[in-house]
């Protein structure tokens, strides 16, 4: 189907929900047309809908008398979004049922509308009791895994999940905190500091980038409050010789060259796309002290040879942390992708190990909450590396691991994990 040209904002939300769940896209490749009158609303839709897809699916699967045929899944899907309208947003169920309906005219599938207004009715007739039925609205095999790793804290992971993520920004330490908070509410945008994350304004409610005061200017970066505190763990000093690997779309290296403004950072990642909107930030921020290099976190064939006196690793990860701000992770994220990943985290881990001085620091962070990703991996690379000793994380913050500390996600706060390591000198 191909419909963004409309400006109908529930056939624009369809088709983004069709490129995510029939064609596997991500939803953040899905471009959005800035013309549309009810971009905001074709954005709540859509990603409402992908969040609880599972429990969607599940619902609709069952009123169906028989499964839709694979050539009009889009009336599937179309189902789907109605019954979002009906159970998770304010739109009267009447207006929910009028207007998805009418989208099958759009597609030119009018034959659909008395199958789609009859399920949605169903489906608005029995909203109590279908929302009282406990379902966590993840894959199986994400629910059998988050249990199994966190028999206490499930609930509380699969609450947050399905909930928007807050707007955090990390202020420009050239600028006073409080100032800038007050200029925040000049303009009518309420926020909250976070004791945690020295730099951190949590906002009420989410803003145009552009609103921010002096935000072309390199004033903040908008970035949650667990990934601002790479920075401060690495605890980057002048002079030092700093690696940030996998550091598109720069939000972590703007971060140690604002509190290390005289040290030599190089920004290493692979994908030229992102090292474009790096270079991008990178240039908002008038930063001067950060070298791109275009390369893969495995190998050395980037490298000059100088080693490093400290690295930074923010690994390639089944980014099961962030769920909330990319719901799409929930259809996308498939069992073998873990492996894989695991796989990747210790090639890189082993390969970057050779490239710090003895003496040095490494901090390993994922937006992971799969211990397989996180402590389990560490413990993996301890067993393998006899000159690698951990340095505890003192922050309030997450809980401790095996090894390193483990945030869940809470309400200010995205699932992340870090550790710290220190080469022994030898």
């Amino acid at each position: 189907m191909k419909v963004s040209n409309n400006n109908n904002p529930r056939a624009v939300a369809l088709e983004a929900i069709c490129s995510v769940v029939l064609r596997k896209e991500s939803l953040s490749n899905f471009k959005f047309s800035e013309s549309l009158p009810d971009l905001s609303l074709a954005k709540s839709l859509t990603y409402s809908t992908i969040r609880f897809y599972h429990q969607l699916n599940d619902i609709v699967s069952s009123l169906l008398k028989s499964p839709i045929e694979r050539k009009h899944l889009d009336i599937h899907c179309l189902i789907l979004l109605g019954a979002n309208q009906i159970l998770y947003s304010n739109i009267p169920s009447h207006a929910a049922i009028f207007e998805t309906v009418e989208v099958a005219n759009i597609l030119d599938k009018s034959w659909a509308k008395g199958l789609v207004n009859a399920i949605l009715r169903e489906i608005d007739r029995k909203q109590d009791t279908l929302l009282n039925n406990t379902h966590y609205s993840h894959p199986s095999w994400l629910v059998k895994k988050i249990k199994r790793y966190y028999p206490k804290n499930f609930e509380q992971i699969f609450s947050q999940n399905n909930i928007q993520a807050p707007m955090t920004i990390r202020v420009n330490p050239s600028y006073s905190l409080d100032s800038y908070k007050k200029s925040l509410e000049l303009i009518g945008i309420d926020s909250v500091k976070l004791a945690v994350a020295p730099q951190s304004l949590v906002l009420k409610n989410a803003v145009d980038v552009f609103l921010l005061p002096k935000f072309n200017n390199g004033s903040c970066y908008v970035q949650d409050a667990s990934a601002q505190l790479a920075a401060h763990i690495i605890e980057p000093k002048d002079n030092e010789r700093i690696l940030d690997a996998c550091a598109a779309p720069g939000g972590k290296t703007i971060h140690l060259s604002e509190l290390a403004p005289n040290s030599v950072i190089t920004a290493l990642d692979c994908n030229i796309s992102r090292l474009e909107k790096l270079k991008e930030n990178i240039n908002r921020h008038k930063i001067k002290n950060v070298a791109v290099a275009i390369g893969n976190a495995q190998n050395q064939d980037w490298w000059n040879g100088e080693k490093f006196d400290k690295i930074l690793i923010d690994a390639p990860c089944s980014a099961t942390g962030i769920i909330r701000r990319h719901p799409d992770i929930k259809l996308l994220r498939k069992p073998k992708d873990i492996n894989a990943l695991i796989a990747l985290q210790k090639e890189i881990l082993g390969n970057l190990w050779t490239l710090l001085k003895p003496g040095g620091i490494l901090v390993y962070s994922t937006c992971s909450i799969l211990k397989s990703e996180n402590e389990e991996q560490i413990s993996s690379f301890f067993d393998s590396h006899k000159d690698a000793t951990e340095e505890k994380i003192k922050l309030d913050w997450g809980i401790d691991a095996c090894f390193g500390r483990q945030q869940l996600p809470t309400k200010h706060f995205d699932g992340f994990y870090y550790a710290r390591i220190i080469k022994d000198i030898i």
